[in-house]
């Protein structure tokens, strides 16, 4: 039911990602926020990937061609967007609507680690769009939601840097909640169910009996599964009957190439003789709605990562999947949910890059029933409050009130106080709607991204 203060609204969701079966951590999180506001709202979600397989009977499923944004920009009164939609459908760039934008994923950081071992020149122009494409969406949103309270503050501190936080935002609301709040990834509101084998006695080599750890999700580059690869191999020598299973390699997205960091993977564990005997890859990508068949299997999730920035402000959603499924996890520090984990009694937490101390946490966990119990009960505690239905309360709050931010509206316009943006025009997008500050920032940016396809072309 519609929320008795607010009223039933349009909302269309979109993601880059593709909507299939198989689908990644963006595309997973769009899914649960059309699907959760379609219990108040007509909600479209749609791709701009080409992709669209799955089906609905709550949201509207869509997968436009060229030109086919146009309608439902159109149609809906709020606008939800994560990644590089914006780049990719120009259009939705001059919306008039009430736009949120989702920011879990701090985009220039992740880049960054990914492009690593490139060529210098050529990320510093990567580096230089993907910040265009940043500040323009927040100079744009009316509302931002990120993963956890230090990726709001790295968001505030850039928002502060384009004008964003300034007297009209302040004094709406001190806290600036209401321009930027937390809304985590989350977990399936209904526990999994194990309905059939997953990976032992599936996975030539994983035996019924064997001891198994899971790593959930692809294997990045910003990511760390040579010092966990080395840590099994480390362990299998007191531990015969160790399986690590790494669940994807092939990215669902087509568009996706699979990481130099999978290959080296691979190699590595070949090089250690574990490939095949203690290590696995599936080289495709488990669907959604069976990965619980694996998880549910497993004695342990894993997730190991460098000591970087791109980690500090990092949400590594595969840690969502190990909380649905009551899974002890051990994991490298410095996330924040290494510092959940620590606080909590999750599993366990190591130091980056140090496989023998990898070993011996992996091995504590494995030989300790007691220490085992004690974290899996945590973790069923602890996975309540990461429940979609949950979690997602902030954008729903929002969206039974949509608002433009009040520094997208002119001086003297009481509509900041009102509980939703009209249907016409929005004086935001005009000359007089942003602050001069925000809109020397804006005209640069745009200036910058013509030299950037100038010399792309």
């Amino acid at each position: 039911m519609t929320d008795p203060g607010g009223e039933r609204r349009r909302i269309l969701v979109v993601t880059g990602d593709v909507l299939t079966e198989q689908m990644a951590g963006t595309a997973i999180r769009a899914w649960h926020v059309a699907h959760r506001l379609a219990a108040e709202h007509d909600v479209v979600l749609a791709t701009t990937s080409g992709i669209c397989t799955r089906r609905s009977e709550t949201v509207r499923l869509e997968a436009p061609r060229e030109g086919g944004f146009e309608p439902l920009e159109a149609w809906c009164e709020v606008l939800i967007v994560q990644g590089y939609v914006l780049h990719h459908v120009p259009s939705l760039r001059e919306s008039e609507k009430v736009m949120v934008v989702d920011l879990y994923t701090p985009l220039h950081l992740e880049t960054l680690a990914l492009s690593q071992a490139g060529e210098r020149t050529a990320r510093e122009g990567q580096n230089g769009f993907i910040l265009a494409e940043l500040n323009r969406q927040l100079v744009r949103g009316d509302f931002f939601i990120c993963a956890n309270e230090r990726q709001r503050a790295l968001w505030l501190g850039q928002l502060s840097a384009l004008g964003r936080i300034n007297p009209r935002t302040w004094d709406v609301d001190p806290t600036l909640r209401a321009l930027v709040d937390v809304v985590p990834f989350g977990i399936d509101d209904a526990d999994p169910v194990h309905s059939q084998p997953g990976a032992r006695g599936v996975v030539e080599g994983i035996g019924r009996d064997d001891e198994l750890l899971v790593w959930a999700g692809g294997v990045y580059n910003w990511l760390d599964p040579l010092t966990l690869v080395r840590a099994v191999a480390l362990l299998a020598a007191r531990r015969p009957q160790v399986r690590l299973y790494f669940l994807g390699l092939r990215h669902p997205n087509p568009e996706v190439p699979e990481m130099a960091m999978a290959s080296a993977a691979r190699s590595l564990a070949g090089e250690l003789g574990v490939l095949g005997r203690h290590v696995f890859f599936n080289d495709g990508w488990v669907d959604y709605s069976e990965r619980q068949n694996v998880l549910l299997e497993a004695d342990l999730g894993v997730s190991t990562h460098p000591a970087n920035a791109e980690t500090t402000f990092s949400f590594r959603t595969r840690i969502l999947d190990y909380l649905w499924a009551g899974l002890p996890t051990v994991m490298t520090e410095g996330d924040g949910f290494a510092e959940l984990a620590e606080r909590e009694g999750l599993g366990a937490v190591v130091p980056a890059g140090d496989p023998e101390l990898l070993a011996e946490a992996l091995d504590r966990l494995l030989s300790d029933p007691d220490a085992r119990a004690a974290a899996i009960a945590n973790v069923k505690r602890v996975r309540e409050a990461y429940r979609w239905a949950t979690i997602l309360a902030p954008l729903v709050a929002f969206c039974r009130h949509p608002q433009w931010a009040a520094d997208r509206l002119p001086p003297d316009s009481p509509a900041a106080s009102t509980s939703a943006a009209p249907s016409g025009s929005l004086p935001g997008r005009l000359a007089g709607g942003l602050p001069p500050p925000v809109r020397r920032v804006l005209s640069r940016l745009r200036r910058s991204l013509v030299a950037l396809r100038s010399r792309a072309s």
